[in-house]
């Protein structure tokens, strides 16, 4: 599976609208995600963006979904990069390391 990119500028402004906004233009990928998180299959992308920056405050790097797995990198305030994965279908969080 391709991965879903999700850039800070396009997550801040469409994530209210659109949080499942996918830069590669694959509408078809786009459309089974956003069906996924409406059905109920995926969290919404703003549940585990929120629970990651409450455990690691900072600026929201990137988001990508790779193989039912979101994987969010945050930059600290100390210049570490972390990445944290969760699983797409629990919200669960699954690890948490620097990048």
């Amino acid at each position: 599976m391709t991965a879903l990119s999700l850039l800070l500028p396009l997550l801040l402004t469409a994530a209210a609208q659109d949080p499942m906004r996918v830069l590669d233009g694959g509408a078809r990928q786009q459309q089974a995600v956003r069906q996924a998180v409406q059905q109920g299959r995926y969290v919404p992308l703003e549940t585990v963006v929120r629970d990651a920056l409450r455990r690691y405050p900072g600026q929201l790097l990137e988001v990508e979904l790779d193989d039912g797995k979101y994987e969010i990198e945050i930059l600290g305030p100390n210049g570490v990069v972390m990445e944290l994965d969760y699983d797409a279908t629990s919200g669960r969080l699954l690890k948490m390391e620097e990048d």
